[in-house]
Parts: structure tokens; sequence; C-alpha cells
């Protein structure tokens, strides 16, 4: 089934495209990079038809429990406030971007944009979120399924995704769980209604 072009009632979720997400930084996804053109042209759209935009990020405290100082399994990265927590520049949001602030905690660990947060709130009137950013078997999954979870209608650009691949498949065996919690898939440019 197509699926239809932004409009009325659909919003876009971009998920965790921080620096330290990024080729060079501490907790980088390989080719991490790739996702921001394709975002920023989604990124346009949505902008010019008034359409919300979201973007979430990891904002941990030095002592998160997921970093592996603390028994975690990952290490320091997207510490609040520093370089490595912001969006990088080549990624342009809006000014009329809603960030929405995760895994703020020390005791708390959150892969998806939902947990512990607002957004659900924040997406009132919403019926259709448009979601791309890093990584699809960990943020993007969570926040994909929570997403499903809550109502909503989901469609995954999947060309402004990638995968961690702790171990190698991860990125397919993620793809799959959100296709059978009914999510939809297809490229920015596609979903723009410009191929």
């Amino acid at each position: 089934m197509q699926i239809r072009s932004p409009g009325r009632g659909d919003a876009l979720v971009i998920v965790d495209v921080q620096n330290d997400f990024l080729p060079g930084g501490t907790l980088a996804v390989r080719d991490g990079d790739a996702v921001i053109p394709p975002l920023n042209e989604a990124i346009r759209a949505f902008s010019g038809a008034d359409l919300p935009i979201f973007a979430t990020r990891d904002w941990h405290p030095p002592d998160h429990c997921s970093f592996v100082e603390q028994g975690g399994p990952w290490p320091s990265h997207c510490v609040a406030e520093t370089p490595g927590a912001a969006f990088p520049g080549a990624l342009k949001l809006s000014t009329s971007a809603i960030v929405v602030s995760k895994a703020d905690a020390p005791d708390s660990e959150a892969y998806s944009g939902f947990s512990g947060t607002d957004l659900s709130d924040r997406l009132a009137g919403v019926k259709r979120v448009f979601v791309g950013g890093l990584a699809t078997d960990y943020c993007v999954l969570n926040t994909v399924l929570d997403a499903r979870s809550v109502g909503l209608d989901v469609v995954v650009l999947e060309d402004a995704v990638r995968s961690v691949e702790v171990e190698a498949g991860d990125g397919v065996r993620a793809i799959a769980r959100m296709r059978t919690a009914g999510a939809r898939f297809t490229s920015v440019r596609t979903a723009l209604g410009k191929e």
C-alpha cells in the first residue's frame, strides 16, 4: 500500500543524531553521518508544511548507569552539556523543532524517546510519525515500538537510519521487529513524493 506524503496529523521524529554517535564520537555508529542529508531533506519538507518536528537526544549525567565505568555496556557518551551530546552542525534542525531529552537520570536507561519523557503528550493530535536517526537496533527500534504501542502509525525512513551492529544482523532483526509491530518503511524522497 502506498504511503501518502506528510500532511496534517503527521510529525517528524529524529532520534539521537548526536556527535558521539557519529564517526569520531565515543560511541560511533558506522556511517552514522549518512543519515544527515536525507533527514535535512525531511526537515525542509516538514518545516515548509508547518508540521511538527521532534529531536530526541541522550542527555546523560557523567555517572550514567549505561556507562562501562558504572557497570553498563557502553562507553561514556552524550554527557549533558558536552560537545559529544550536541546535535551536529550539519543537521539543519529548524528553530521550531522540539528537543526531547532522555536518560537524564543516573539510574535509568532510556532507549526510547518515549521513556521517561513527555513525548507522548507533546504528540497530542498527531496520528502518524515519520522516524529516522540512530541507531536502528537500539533507540530507533525502541522509539518505533513505543510509538506503535500508543497507537501511532509509524513510517521509518529507511535511508535515514543506521545500526550499531553489536552483533552481526542486529539491524536486520530490528527492522523485522518494527515491521512485525506494524511500522512501514520507505525512503525520504519516496515519502515526500519526489520518486
